[in-house]
């Protein structure tokens, strides 16, 4: 089994650490400013990253069928980057709900143009490592993420409440992420092996294993609702928007350094194995969060939170570049991202209700019940 990294897995690895420096430095700090500054109410923050991942999630799948049909993919890779640097710094100009809305519509455009294409491209670098091979892009992708709510936090601590600023100060380590985007290159799939079905095509014909691990996918997603609602539920908890914020960064700091060996061992141990593992763990936190009593335990369920999203994330994407091949990866990868986004949306819409409506606790418990029962089933039905 290969250990060693390709070249470009690496140049892939940068572009997404210098994203999520800039994505990251907003995630945190958006639904706070959405609340604190503007107004806004919890249903309506979850309406809007409701709506951002679903269009994120119908383009995931069409850009991934695109980039099977014409047998590229880095020219989506760079467009999709390259739109959500722009993005970043209009809410700190013109400072309304609006505006916010827009800004995340469109960041997550540029995530649905790139995100199938990039990790097909990355499956074709991998050779016997897909768990290594997506483990250390997650480890990258979520270094980004710790990096950028710190940098958040040190401009606050100098301008106090100046949210806008953030905003602007992102543009920089997202145009650095599209510079090495100019790097990637594509590994060419041959004309004759191309492919040419829809995606009503794709599935029929898809081998059964690829068809259980969507559907495993689709279900979870439903109760995996927008990770800003962790981020409120700690505000309120400890009272404190920069507690929150060093919560997400923790966390994200556990999932980096968790990711590349979580990777690995799916590559010994079975990718089903350590995604079974990852769920309940995440039954374990949202159970946590739901009858959490003090501010103490948010920094252990914020861990085991970072371990869980290991387990999960990059894993179910080697685990589907294992199950199809190279010139139907996109649009395989492409059709999941699809389903889940929808899935996501749907439960996002649903927390943001719920949690108006009966208050936080029930959204979370909800969450925990059923992903318990998913993980269950999973570990039983082998």
């Amino acid at each position: 089994m290969k250990t060693k990294l390709h070249r470009q897995v690496i140049v892939l690895g940068m572009v997404s650490l210098f994203t999520d420096i800039a994505s990251e430095m907003l995630y945190p700090v958006t639904p706070i400013f959405l609340t604190a500054v503007l107004g806004s109410s919890m249903a309506l923050v979850g309406v809007i990253e409701g709506i951002a991942e679903f269009i994120a999630a119908l383009l995931k799948g069409y850009f991934g069928n695109l980039s099977d049909k014409v047998g590229k993919r880095s020219i989506f890779v760079t467009i999709g980057y390259g739109l959500s640097a722009i993005s970043k710094p209009l809410p700190g100009i013109f400072q309304n709900i609006p505006v916010v809305f827009a800004t995340r519509v469109t960041d997550r455009i540029g995530k649905g143009i790139r995100t199938a294409p990039r990790d097909a491209l990355l499956g074709s670098y991998s050779d016997g490592n897909s768990g290594a091979v997506f483990g250390f892009h997650r480890a990258m992708d979520t270094l980004g993420a710790a990096i950028g709510p710190v940098i958040a936090l040190i401009l606050l601590n100098i301008y106090p409440e100046n949210y806008q600023l953030i905003f602007i100060v992102a543009f920089v380590p997202s145009i650095i992420a599209v510079v090495f985007t100019l790097m990637v290159k594509d590994r060419v799939v041959s004309t004759k092996d191309r492919i040419k079905k829809n995606y009503f095509e794709f599935l029929k014909s898809s081998p059964k294993s690829y068809k259980k691990i969507l559907l495993l996918l689709a279900v979870f997603s439903l109760v995996n609702s927008s990770d800003v609602f962790l981020i409120l539920k700690s505000r309120d908890i400890s009272e404190s928007s920069t507690l929150a914020i060093f919560g997400y960064i923790f966390y994200n700091i556990i999932y980096a350094v968790s990711s590349y060996p979580m990777g690995s061992l799916s590559d010994k141990l079975g990718k089903r194995n350590i995604f079974s593992f990852g769920l309940l763990l995440f039954s374990l936190v949202y159970f946590g969060f739901a009858f959490i009593p003090d501010i103490y335990l948010l920094w252990v369920l914020f861990a085991l939170y970072g371990i869980y999203a290991a387990s999960t994330e990059g894993i179910s994407k080697a685990w589907i570049s294992d199950t199809i091949p190279d010139e139907r990866r996109g649009t395989a990868i492409g059709l999941a991202t699809l389903i889940t986004g929808i899935c996501v949306m749907i439960g996002s819409f649903a927390a943001g209700f719920l949690w108006d409506k009966f208050g936080s606790q029930i959204p979370f418990l909800i969450s925990a019940i059923v992903s318990l029962i998913i993980a269950l089933l999973v570990i039983v039905k082998r």
